[in-house]
């Protein structure tokens, strides 16, 4: 079965036909149906420029594709306002942005007894990023880390 590059059935011919017309029209004859298909199909066509638009189509619908990545942010059970607030901006930027963001609380040496208060940071911070971020990981204790992975809301 032979198909002309405008998509028109020409029927049942020989290869040689085939091949001829291939050659008079300074196209390919390009098998389209697998092997042990019976007719097998194939199709005039200049196959360079087919190739090219198909990794033309390949690469375009690659870059539409939006990659998220996870950002992270430490504290300290300690964090004075001023930096609280500088680091909450820069989450909401992350989050709005359509990133993940992990935020650690690190403690050192005996700050570890006091883990409540990374807690209550944590809790903090989920509060004040409900309306636009949603809690994928709760706070966990690893180590000597309080994590939490915050995400942007899905819409």
């Amino acid at each position: 079965m032979l198909i002309d590059s405008k998509g028109k059935k020409h029927g049942i011919m020989q290869i040689e036909k085939a091949l001829e017309k291939a050659n008079k029209d300074n196209l390919d004859l390009v098998q389209v149906s697998p092997k042990d298909s019976d007719p097998v199909v194939c199709k005039l066509l200049d196959y360079g420029k087919y190739v090219f638009d198909k990794k033309k189509n390949i690469s375009s619908s690659k870059s539409k594709v939006r990659k998220t990545s996870l950002k992270e942010i430490k504290f300290r059970p300690s964090t004075d306002t001023g930096d609280y607030n500088i680091k909450l901006k820069k989450i909401k930027s992350f989050i709005l942005s359509g990133n993940k963001t992990k935020i650690n609380v690190r403690f050192r040496g005996r700050e570890i007894l006091n883990s409540n208060l990374g807690l209550e940071l944590l809790n903090k911070i989920r509060d004040e990023l409900a309306e636009i971020s949603q809690v994928d990981q709760e706070p966990s204790l690893e180590g000597r880390q309080l994590q939490m992975v915050l995400s942007p809301v899905k819409k």
